[in-house]
């Protein structure tokens, strides 16, 4: 994911680093697909898996934010070697959080299911946005892995999709709700996992903005849509 440095150990030191950040995101996409799997099929026993994997996840972020430290307080790297471990640190809080939203989606799950109204409310927007953001994280996830800028704008695009599909269900929701107060409490617990999925998209987007951070130089955090995507194609 770098240039080649007078350093061999330095080059291995990236490389592991790099190797650890992908198999954490790995491991997140599985905790994302797996909570999605417990809400299709209404599984308690699925979404318990989830919620005593998210703890790896947590110790992972620990050892690699360690391990970025450690190397930049050795090898006091410069201009794009330190934007990239810097942006190493980003991207394992951005998938730390997103493995908690697989959590929050497992848990209200379960709550649903003990209330026993599952299947009073319509939640193909859920499902189609669950896909979505697995797509998306695993796209992030490859354009890190590339530092590919011009997949990094395609993946903001797409994020935009997953917030129509998020609107469009809160108002079926709201619908729901008015024509049938009974749906309130369960149609609350869909919101949260609704929202879940709208956040996993998120942190896919911030690791795309970490990617022209890398390469760019750039920190398009808080710029408008279409002005980094044009740092992005830039």
């Amino acid at each position: 994911m770098s240039d080649k440095h007078l350093s061999s150990q330095f080059d291995a030191d990236l490389n592991a680093i790099s190797s650890k950040v992908l198999e954490m995101g790995g491991l997140v996409e599985s905790q994302i697909i797996t909570a999605m799997q417990a809400l299709n099929r209404f599984d308690v026993e699925i979404a318990d898996r989830v919620i005593e994997a998210e703890h790896r996840l947590n110790l992972m972020e620990v050892q690699i934010d360690e391990e970025c430290s450690n190397i930049i307080a050795r090898r006091q790297p410069a201009a794009r070697d330190l934007r990239l471990l810097m942006a190493f640190s980003k991207a394992v809080a951005n998938l730390e959080r997103a493995g908690d939203e697989a959590e929050k989606i497992a848990k209200r799950t379960k709550r649903i299911l003990e209330d026993g109204n599952a299947r009073t409310v319509n939640i193909t927007e859920i499902k189609m946005s669950g896909e979505m953001a697995v797509n998306l994280l695993r796209h992030a996830l490859d354009a890190l892995a590339r530092l590919d800028t011009v997949a990094a704008a395609q993946i903001m695009r797409d994020d935009k999709a997953i917030d129509e599909e998020f609107r469009a269900f809160v108002r079926k929701l709201v619908t729901y709700m008015m024509e049938d107060p009974r749906t309130i409490s369960v149609g609350l617990d869909y919101l949260f996992i609704a929202k879940a999925i709208e956040r996993i998209g998120d942190h896919a987007k911030n690791l795309a903005e970490l990617i022209i951070y890398i390469v760019k130089g750039i920190d398009v955090r808080h710029v408008p849509r279409d002005q980094l995507e044009r740092e992005a194609l830039g």
